[in-house]
């Protein structure tokens, strides 16, 4: 198992090295098994992991059915559930869990994937960066407009994907090549770089893409040249010479 479901919490920093590194942290499982799918009836292996609580009495019947082969209190279930694809047949069984250790460690390099924030209704200048009309020769109306959004009788209407305005936000967004920070086991806290897409409990697919190092997030800090101060003897030595210097100077003038 190479991934895991999760919650953004909230960002800080953290230092190393003497680096301030911004980082996230995410709640990251524990997660249950509730369905591992097999290549004989679907055609490919799967496993799905359920993440969060919920109440029983707040689900509907079918996935009540669903997921009691894995929750056996039936009090609480699980508040998402997400899908796995494997190449071979895993090895998990439908109620085992399976925490962050068994997962991540320090220095991992993951990807996460979340819906980012919704913004609205946006125009064309904060949706797609437009740098609209002119400000000036009586255009006072046409400082944030779209301009020209198609063509002539051929082909006679807008074509499709044309940047206009529109809601901005909620879409999936995947940011790659993050680097594990720490892992908390009690807490099952995942502290991760940067800044992950979402708002606060929203969920997260975290999926581990290789193993790193935290060396690679301290930035080597320029050397200090430190210059000597010359002392007050050398001061008035060079000072005595400047002032002989143009007196010379000033001798030869009126000689010649």
């Amino acid at each position: 198992m190479k991934a895991l479901l999760g919650q953004k919490k909230n960002m800080g920093q953290t230092f190393l090295g003497g680096t301030r590194i911004p980082v996230t942290y995410i709640q990251a499982g524990p997660c249950m098994v509730t369905q591992i799918k097999t290549s004989q009836d679907n055609e490919y292996w799967s496993v799905q992991l359920g993440f969060g609580t919920r109440r029983i009495k707040n689900i509907s019947k079918p996935v009540t059915g669903h997921l009691k082969a894995a929750y056996k209190d039936k009090k609480k279930a699980a508040r998402f559930l997400r899908e796995i694809r494997f190449f071979e047949e895993p090895k998990f069984k439908v109620g085992e869990t399976i925490k962050i250790t068994d997962v991540f460690k320090k220095g991992d390099v993951v990807t996460v994937t979340g819906v980012s924030k919704g913004k609205g209704f946006a125009g064309v200048v904060k949706r797609w960066d437009f740098r609209g009309g002119p400000r000036t020769h009586g255009q006072s109306d046409r400082l944030r407009a779209p301009g020209s959004i198609g063509q002539g009788t051929t082909p006679g209407r807008v074509r499709k994907g044309k940047k206009m305005a529109g809601r901005m936000g909620t879409q999936t967004t995947t940011v790659r090549n993050l680097i594990v920070v720490d892992v908390n086991e009690d807490e099952s806290i995942l502290t991760v770089s940067g800044s992950l897409p979402g708002h606060r409990n929203t969920l997260l697919f975290i999926k581990k893409t290789g193993s790193g190092k935290l060396d690679q997030l301290i930035e080597e800090a320029p050397e200090i040249q430190q210059q000597e101060e010359p002392e007050e003897k050398d001061l008035d030595d060079a000072k005595r010479k400047t002032d002989q210097q143009e007196v010379e100077i000033n001798e030869e003038n009126k000689n010649e």
